[in-house]
């Protein structure tokens, strides 16, 4: 019997070990791609367009299946859906390192998006199941270090494969971890109460959030990744982006008739919930345009050389690590709300110290404030996540788990279709365009900050079944 105390030690050193990997080869493969770009496509003799489609199909994937395979994970157990994603990603990875053409390395790397997706949906679920109550924060803020140091390691990690192999190195270094993960995940990883047999994962339900999400992704990609609002790309993005809401709109009509919907439309209606997916959103709309506005400021207006400009970034996400454990040793002492709140503002704070960034600013004077923005994002991240994944009824961790994703992608969208109708009105070369970017930055880390305050006035026992399920058998 498994109870919500989670595991004793050291299994539960083994399983999160499991969990770490799992996520951090995920996270990895997302950004390892990038720089191997031009190599696959004289290899494999594509266009630079074309070869964007590695990317992509990748990125679609994860957000397409990500809700469903949390919503499975609801019915057939976590331990089933991250073991299962976790052998696909490794087989997938070996199609790609032996993909012939660059068809064959789009389709592999879409079925690697969709284990990536089966990792990522029931990775904070299975967390709740390994911590005990009082230590949950820490898992929580674990992870987030995880995450932060896999993107800030993905450019450095295929930098140096790059430097002694060819590109299908890349994904074959996958395989050796993916089976020692394998392997230590089907002894060490615990499991949870399966669905009633009642109950099934729809599969127009599954279709419509594909679609829907792919959609949503097919057209902030054509409108606002490429930094162009011409009249034939604006017209076409903006299409794809309409018939992608609309999409939505139908599915979550359906969603709300569903006893177990795919996209948790019940946990929405749980006020903490929902106003920690809007201080998510909000925050990674922040994170997005400051992300797409900083390489324009420091390369085109400060003058910095590509390497100059990735170490300067890079000060950022590295701040976030080296403030995970000291935020996890203080959820639960502080109010989830209260450290979500005073991060963001810090994060504000540190926003608007960028865009007001004199003309021709020392290194030293980019790296402190990017620092603060690091700090703040750190301090508001784990516990944002904590609070959404507790929220949920234990039987709806799998659902909650898919929805931290879900909203960090959101707010990805969101900032990226914004900036780029920034970068329409103002040039983003001078200067100008990216310190409004900036300055907006901040203007939604306030209000991501003003939703996370609004969790103090949230009573826990606002929660649905609050307290109950929480007792998990093995």
């Amino acid at each position: 019997m498994l109870s919500s105390d989670g595991l004793p030690t050291p299994a539960r050193y083994y399983a999160m070990t499991v969990v770490i990997l799992g996520t951090a080869m995920s996270v990895l493969d997302g950004t390892i791609v990038n720089l191997a770009l031009p190599q696959i496509t004289r290899d494999l003799q594509a266009s630079a367009a074309q070869a964007i489609w590695v990317i992509n199909a990748y990125q679609i994937a994860i957000l397409a299946f990500l809700l469903p395979c949390a919503a499975l994970g609801d019915l057939i157990g976590y331990r089933r859906v991250y073991l299962s994603g976790l052998l696909l990603f490794t087989l997938a990875s070996l199609g790609c390192a032996f993909a012939p053409s660059l068809s064959a390395l789009t389709a592999t790397r879409t079925i690697q998006g969709l284990g990536a997706a089966g990792i990522m949906s029931v990775s904070a679920a299975l967390i709740r199941l390994i911590y005990p109550k009082d230590q949950l924060g820490r898992g929580v803020a674990i992870n987030s270090m995880a995450v932060a140091a896999s993107s800030v390691a993905g450019p450095s990690f295929a930098a140096g494969i790059l430097s002694v192999a060819s590109w299908p190195w890349l994904f074959a270094v996958n395989l050796p971890l993916g089976i020692v993960v394998l392997v230590l995940g089907y002894r060490s990883l615990p499991r949870n109460p399966q669905g009633n047999g009642k109950t099934r994962l729809s599969w127009i339900d599954v279709l419509l959030n594909a679609l829907m999400f792919s959609l949503i992704f097919l057209g902030v990609d054509t409108l606002g990744a490429r930094g162009s609002l011409a009249a034939g790309t604006s017209i076409s993005g903006a299409g794809l982006l309409l018939l992608g809401i609309a999409v939505g709109i139908l599915y979550l009509r359906r969603q709300a008739r569903q006893p177990l919907p795919v996209f948790p439309v019940d946990l929405m209606r749980i006020p903490v919930f929902a106003l920690s997916m809007c201080t998510s959103v909000t925050a990674f709309t922040a994170q997005m345009l400051s992300y797409v506005a900083l390489p324009f400021l420091l390369l085109d207006a400060y003058g910095r050389t590509p390497l100059q400009a990735g170490a300067l970034i890079t000060a950022w996400p590295l701040a976030i690590v080296a403030i995970a454990p000291l935020v996890g040793r203080t959820i639960g002492r502080i109010p989830d709300g209260t450290l979500g709140g005073v991060g963001l503002g810090v994060l504000s704070l540190g926003l608007a110290l960028v865009a007001l960034l004199p003309g021709a600013p020392a290194d030293a004077d980019i790296v402190w404030r990017l620092v603060v923005c690091g700090i703040g994002f750190g301090l508001f991240q784990s516990p944002n996540n904590h609070t959404i994944v507790t929220s949920a009824p234990m039987h709806r961790s799998g659902g909650a788990s898919g929805m931290l994703g879900t909203a960090r992608l959101t707010g990805q969208t969101l900032g990226a279709v914004i900036v780029a109708i920034i970068f329409s009105l103002a040039d983003p070369h001078n200067g100008q365009g990216p310190t409004i970017a900036l300055g907006l930055a901040a203007g939604f880390a306030a209000i991501a900050g003003v939703f996370s305050t609004m969790r103090l006035r949230t009573a826990p026992e606002s929660r649905p079944d609050a307290g109950k399920n929480d007792t998990l058998l093995d």
